[in-house]
């Protein structure tokens, strides 16, 4: 069953940077960096409950976290500039 979730993670992570190499805009970029993250983030949680290990959770929320910072800075740069 986990191995399920680890291929549909995968191919994720492959259309996000697939998305990430190709995007035409720049916002089209930073969408699919902010995807990327949520992917990688699941991800975690994935691998939390398949080593049956909680510090995982932890991780995962810690990163969550910073990248919403870093998506809404990358907004606002996007938006006004330096």
């Amino acid at each position: 069953m986990t191995e399920i979730f680890f291929v549909v993670i995968g191919a994720g992570v492959f259309l996000c940077m697939l998305r990430m190499i190709l995007g035409p805009t720049a916002s089209d970029r930073a969408v699919a960096l902010d995807t990327l993250s949520t992917v990688t983030t699941a991800l975690l949680v994935v691998l939390s409950y398949f080593f049956k290990r909680n510090i995982y959770l932890d991780v995962a929320l810690v990163y969550a976290v910073l990248t919403f910072v870093g998506s809404v800075a990358i907004a606002r740069f996007l938006e006004r500039g330096i």
